[in-house]
């Protein structure tokens, strides 16, 4: 298992399992079967009403506590220093934890910004009080994580964004490595259907990753996988499928050459599948999350 260090020294795996629109019910199987394959790292988020089930499988696993890393979100809508603080509370209680591994904030919110630092600022309190491990963020642009660290005392550990081989955001991940915030991939093979050169079609069927995957006697998820691990970059592929989380998983045998990283590299359309993270207000994007 590869590991990776945060800003702070806390060691994170470098793959973990997402658990991004999978069903309640099909969460605990899923996660089940990703901890029996090897993964020590699970991602999930309050939005995604799945964190009980997330919990229920670490624990029905019989792995000790401290041997599987945890990561959740907190969601727009309990934004504010004293609402995160109870979101927190929610996500533990959920999880059935008393101390996470990574607490991020899901988006940030443009048309109340303040909001958003007020939600960090509960963060940093979160982690002096010991209660999470490491702080971070998810869907943050360059202007919002500088905007945020003109207030912060503590430096996100990690940013989560939407990056695969036709979307790479660039920038976001420079900006990241010159202050110490690691990228984390989401949708890191690809998952949401791209249009490129004019034709309706997917990372996963890309002649230049399909060659580079023959190549290797690898498929092109694994290839893509490897890209990002070789790249310094963390990853969260999603499945519910025990097949394909093993095959997630076996990206360690192989070694991608400078130049096949450089064909992948040249992928990159810039064109984003997720939605417009300057977009996101509470009117559109804002729900009620249950309480524990």
């Amino acid at each position: 298992m590869q590991e990776l260090t945060l800003n702070n020294d806390v060691r994170m795996p470098a793959i973990g399992l997402g658990v991004f629109q999978t069903p309640a019910d099909e969460t605990r199987n899923a996660v089940a079967a990703a901890l029996a394959t090897g993964y020590r790292h699970i991602d999930t988020a309050a939005a995604y009403g799945n964190e009980r089930e997330v919990g229920e499988a670490v624990r029905d696993s019989a792995l000790a506590r401290d041997d599987v890393f945890v990561e959740t979100k907190v969601w727009i809508s309990d934004y504010g220093y004293d609402e995160t603080l109870h979101a927190f509370d929610k996500s533990a209680g959920k999880l059935g934890v008393e101390q996470l591994d990574l607490l991020i904030l899901h988006q940030a919110l443009p048309s109340d910004f303040e909001k958003t630092q007020q939600a960090y600022r509960a963060l940093e309190k979160l982690l002096a009080d010991g209660r999470v491990r490491a702080i971070g963020v998810s869907n943050f642009m360059v202007e919002h994580l500088t905007a945020l660290m003109e207030k912060a005392t503590v430096v996100p550990a990690v940013n989560q964004i939407e990056l695969h081989p036709y979307f790479q955001q660039r920038e976001v991940q420079a900006f990241g490595a010159e202050h110490g915030i690691l990228t984390q991939a989401w949708s890191p093979i690809g998952g949401i259907t791209f249009y490129r050169d004019g034709e309706h079609t997917s990372t996963l069927q890309d002649p230049v990753i399909g060659d580079i995957a023959q190549a290797h006697g690898k498929s092109p998820a694994q290839v893509m996988l490897r890209w990002h691990l070789q790249e310094g970059r963390s990853v969260i592929p999603k499945s519910t499928k025990p097949q394909r989380i093993s095959e997630n998983f076996d990206v360690f045998d192989f070694e991608l050459s400078d130049d096949q990283i450089v064909a992948i590299d040249a992928l990159d359309t810039d064109r984003r599948g997720g939605p417009e993270p300057t977009a996101i207000t509470l009117e559109s994007f804002g729900r009620d999350i249950p309480e524990a």
